[in-house]
């Protein structure tokens, strides 16, 4: 494959000098109104009816969720929690256009997209509990779900890291020929990042099979778009770097399924990375550490809230859409709630009363043998414990109640 672009050496020359800092401003594409209406005729049936129907109950599932769970942080029953509200169209949209052997590397709001691929509510109360049931075994915090079995890389907090690594994994999809692409996750924020630049630059050159998805929701954590960027939004930046790339409605989960659907077509068929970015907009705090009234006043609010008003939750308007199908009716999602809200309180209930890790779990998966100052370091501690088990409260680990009881 030739990857040298002749385009390069190609110029059309002018005698006029001119600097250029903005050009015509890119569309966003979209397939419903607000009223969910389809406004876009060609993508009406590009949905098969059982996925759609997924879509929106998953859509409703991680919905609930993010109001229990944001609720048992606030309850001190978990420490921290990040909502996916207003945003719930991008993951699970994305996640059902693609094929569930492309590798995923998420930021913090995909739940979405795991519980699409069959994460179960029940897993993600493990994880925010960190209980002996957490894949990551307690030792990560909260929002960190990952899973080998789903092709979905854990969750890291550093801001960005996940997006170079998508371009190192596409690059291998592409010299190996494997019908198969990485995505990864991003907001506004983190494109401002370095890594996200280098990750690009990679990924254009190199033709790596990577799908960047950008999930525009207007603040990273207090950081208005204002006081972000200059230009037009992200979507231009993957323009810059030569990939083909497209501006979607990030409140409507037709335009986003369709929109990741094309791009993977385009990823496989032409052997080159696609970026999407997703309008939205976060109605909810960063995260439970977050107190996003201090710097969205009155004003603010009611400025996102007239927008939010004109361009509708994902939710409502995808439930406006399958309603006038034939779909779903009025009872069918007063159903999907109620089911939703009772699993996710008994998950968390299974989760909070589990018992924590095994002690010892703080010296496994680090060597393949352990080394001889760490296994000093696990027998200091075991003698300890033996010696002062009664001081700790060991009964909430597991096997925590031999220490105890030689005490």
């Amino acid at each position: 494959m030739d990857l040298v672009n002749k385009d390069l050496f190609e110029h059309k020359f002018t005698n006029d000098m001119e600097f250029r800092s903005s050009f015509d401003k890119i569309k966003c594409f979209r397939v419903l109104d607000e009223e969910g209406n389809v406004i876009n005729k060609k993508y009406e049936n590009s949905v098969p009816e059982e996925t759609l129907q997924k879509m929106f109950r998953t859509m409703v599932m991680i919905n609930e969720a993010d109001v229990v769970y944001n609720q048992a942080q606030r309850q001190s029953r978990i420490s921290f929690y990040m909502t996916q509200l207003g945003e719930e169209a991008a993951g699970v949209g994305s996640a059902a256009a693609i094929k569930d052997q492309d590798l995923i590397f998420p930021q913090y709001r995909e739940a979405g997209a795991f519980l699409w691929r069959g994460f179960s509510i029940q897993q993600m109360a493990h994880q925010l509990t960190g209980n002996e049931f957490d894949h990551g075994k307690g030792r990560q915090m909260p929002v960190h779900y990952g899973s080998k079995d789903l092709n979905i890389v854990t969750v890291s907090s550093p801001l960005c890291t996940q997006v170079p690594q998508a371009s190192g994994a596409g690059y291998q999809y592409r010299i190996k020929g494997q019908d198969r692409i990485a995505v990864t996750y991003f907001g506004e924020g983190a494109a401002s990042e370095g890594d996200f630049h280098s990750a690009l630059n990679f990924a254009a050159t190199l033709r790596a099979q990577t799908l960047f998805f950008c999930r525009n929701n207007m603040y990273a954590i207090s950081t208005p778009i204002d006081d972000q960027y200059a230009g037009d939004g992200i979507v231009v930046r993957g323009v810059a770097y030569g990939m083909p790339s497209i501006r979607v409605d990030g409140n409507d989960i037709l335009a986003i399924y369709n929109a990741c659907k094309q791009a993977r077509e385009i990823i496989i068929a032409e052997k080159r990375p696609v970026l999407v970015e997703a309008i939205s907009y976060r109605v909810g705090d960063h995260s439970t550490s977050d107190f996003s009234q201090r710097y969205r006043d009155d004003k603010e609010m009611q400025k996102w809230k007239e927008l939010l008003t004109k361009i509708k939750s994902p939710i409502d308007r995808f439930e406006q859409y399958l309603t006038k199908r034939g779909l779903v009716t009025p009872a069918d999602t007063k159903r999907y709630r109620d089911e939703a809200r009772s699993a996710v309180r008994d998950a968390l209930k299974v989760g909070i009363e589990a018992k924590k890790p095994p002690i010892d779990d703080l010296f496994s998966d680090v060597y393949d043998f352990m080394p001889k100052n760490l296994v000093e370091q696990q027998g200091e501690l075991k003698a300890h414990l033996r010696k002062y088990g009664k001081e700790y409260e060991l009964g909430g680990f597991k096997g925590g109640e031999k220490y105890t009881n030689s005490a």
